[in-house]
């Protein structure tokens, strides 16, 4: 159950819609959320990362990555083969998933790999040429001096 009401955020703010909608995601969030499968999220360096998803047991062929809507979708389905197996003991879970990551501006993905049972997808941020900062040079004053008249004190 939420605590707070952000009712008032929305009312007097204007453009910072994704801010009051990422603090509504976090404080509405079920606690009841399954933790399956455990991710790792790397900083690999300025406007750089790595998100590592354990996902042993799945094939390449059965994950998908998808961005929708500054959201990264990662999912998996196993195809059901235990008809022909039979476990005495079964700990690794390969339940199907649907796994979430919201991103910023500007945040994109660059490749995924599937290594060792773990899914990598690595994340570069590029903001565009218009919105980087940019340096103003600033023009001497020096023709402004020849356009000058010299004034005399009067008394």
């Amino acid at each position: 159950m939420r605590s707070f009401d952000l009712a008032p955020l929305y009312r007097a703010t204007v453009g910072f819609d994704q801010i009051a909608d990422l603090m509504d995601r976090v404080l509405t969030q079920d606690v009841s959320t399954t933790n399956y499968p455990p991710y790792n999220i790397e900083k690999l360096a300025d406007g750089s990362w790595r998100i590592s998803i354990a996902v042993a047991g799945f094939s390449s062929d059965e994950l998908s990555a998808e961005v929708r809507e500054n959201a990264l979708i990662v999912t998996a389905k196993k195809v059901d083969d235990t008809t022909e197996r039979k476990f005495l003991h079964r700990g690794i879970a390969t339940r199907a998933f649907e796994r979430r990551f919201h991103l910023a501006d500007h945040v994109r993905v660059t490749g995924a790999s599937h290594v060792d049972g773990m899914l990598h997808i690595d994340l570069v941020r590029e903001v565009p040429e218009a919105l980087k900062p940019r340096r103003i040079e600033i023009a001497k004053a020096a023709a402004q001096d020849a356009n000058l008249v010299e004034a005399k004190a009067v008394n």
